[in-house]
């Protein structure tokens, strides 16, 4: 999957991975995907919550070294 636009969040804390999520999600087009890059443990339960209340959806996660990618596809 080929994200749209690319967020590095890396040694953000709670809640500035989310914050920079959905100020820079505004700007796509509703199908395109963001990915962001966060290694913040809150993250994990931040990221979904923030697509369950936005409506976004959370397309997938994936585990890397260091840090986890949350791709979210802009819904509307």
């Amino acid at each position: 999957m080929e994200p749209t636009l690319t967020i590095d969040a890396r040694g953000l804390l709670c809640p500035l991975p989310v914050l920079k999520l959905q100020k820079r999600i505004k700007s796509l087009a509703a199908g395109n995907v963001l990915e962001l890059i966060a290694d913040d443990p809150a993250a994990v339960i931040d990221v979904p919550h923030y697509c369950n209340e936005s409506g976004n959806e959370l397309v997938k996660t994936e585990e890397r070294e260091t840090s986890t990618a949350y791709f979210v596809r802009k819904i509307a």
